[in-house]
């Protein structure tokens, strides 16, 4: 099912909702059931991973890495 941001045109309310083919949205602040769907950008797949950590220093157990406590 889609999520869709919506904007309520009696109180300007704005949120998200999962619509799924023709089913009427009704406004969850003050219950008027036209609100407007608003435009969205479209959701691209993935998630962002962080680089891998070289790990904790072995002598010392800095979490820079090797090499992180040699002056």
């Amino acid at each position: 099912m889609p999520l869709y941001l919506f904007e309520c045109s009696a109180c300007a309310e704005r949120f998200e909702e999962l619509v799924l083919g023709a089913e009427s949205v009704a406004c969850p602040a003050c219950g008027e059931g036209e609100p407007r769907r608003l435009p969205s950008r479209p959701s691209v797949g993935g998630t962002a991973r962080p680089a891998p950590s070289a790990g904790p220093c072995g002598t010392c157990g800095d979490p820079r890495g090797p090499g992180a406590c040699d002056p």
